[in-house]
């Protein structure tokens, strides 16, 4: 009989190092969006990968980013990572291979050790197929020192270069134990949860400045129609008119354009063709409203 091995791993690293994109090519589908705004990630998505011919089940949470609190999300966001962090059984730091070790870098791998000083802590120097021989050597050698760090892996989460050995030594660390979701599973996350953020990532890559940080998607409404469509009923948050403003574009295009990008993302979740009906609205403050927040199920 296999001895089966389930954990947690806690993902760590500063905004753009492609911790999202890791996610996604670990689990084998897509759990988390990706963008490049800094701190997308504003709740621990749980991504699953269970080996059932190894018996391991990797359960990754892709954390918010580490960062100084500046409202009631962030604030809540920073308790999150910490949490999450003390309740896992390891830890992956990822670093930028192409950008080079920095003061962010070193400040996550304290904050690492500060959570959990005995986690079995790994680092994965991202980007290795954009960085050349000679720019990677020294890389990897700082990686090797960050305070915490116990071995050093180079990936390409993009290409998957380097991946097989990156999770087979992960597997190897994990706890013996039952897994702990159906094998089947590749995330914890509520389908509407899914949809919102696929909505949230189109509106990421579209706009700029003040928008991507004041904005909120809720679903409101998931069901098929008569027609065999499926209707999404969703509001996009923002905290000011002018932000309303951007975001809808002059006669509608950029709505539009954010809705026909979200309508094919929701399309490739579904495996249906959907109506995807998106209108912008006003809430004031939405970041500093704790009842929301909690609805909202950013803890």
């Amino acid at each position: 009989m296999t001895v089966t091995r389930a954990g947690f791993v806690g993902l760590a690293g500063r905004p753009n190092v492609g911790k999202s994109t890791l996610v996604n090519a670990i689990v084998g589908s897509r759990v988390a969006i990706v963008s490049m705004r800094p701190q997308t990630t504003r709740r621990a998505v749980r991504g699953i990968a269970t080996d059932l011919e190894t018996g391991r089940q990797l359960v990754i949470v892709d954390l918010p980013g580490v960062q100084k609190p500046r409202d009631v999300l962030t604030e809540r966001m920073q308790r999150r990572v910490e949490r999450e962090l003390a309740d896992s059984d390891l830890a992956l730091l990822v670093v930028d291979g192409e950008q080079g070790i920095g003061p962010g870098d070193r400040f996550i791998a304290r904050a690492l050790l500060g959570a959990n000083a005995g986690l079995p802590t790994l680092c994965a120097v991202n980007k290795v197929d954009r960085a050349g021989p000679n720019q990677l050597v020294p890389v990897l050698a700082e990686a090797a020192e960050l305070e915490g760090v116990d071995e050093v892996f180079p990936i390409s989460a993009r290409s998957g270069e380097g991946l097989d050995a990156l999770i087979g030594r992960l597997g190897e660390l994990l706890p013996e134990g039952p897994y702990l979701y159906p094998p089947e599973e590749h995330s914890d996350q509520p389908g509407e949860t899914m949809l919102a953020e696929l909505i949230r990532e189109q509106v990421l890559n579209r706009t700029r400045e003040e928008i991507p940080h004041s904005v909120e998607v809720n679903v409101k409404e998931v069901g098929p129609r008569e027609d065999g469509l499926i209707t999404v009923r969703a509001e996009v948050w923002v905290e000011t008119e002018s932000q309303k403003g951007i975001l809808i574009g002059r006669g509608g295009k950029k709505v539009g354009e954010i809705g026909s990008a979200a309508r094919r993302s929701l399309e490739a979740e579904l495996g249906a063709k959907v109506h995807l009906d998106l209108q912008v609205r006003v809430r004031s403050h939405w970041r500093r409203d704790e009842g929301l927040l909690d609805r909202l199920g950013i803890e």
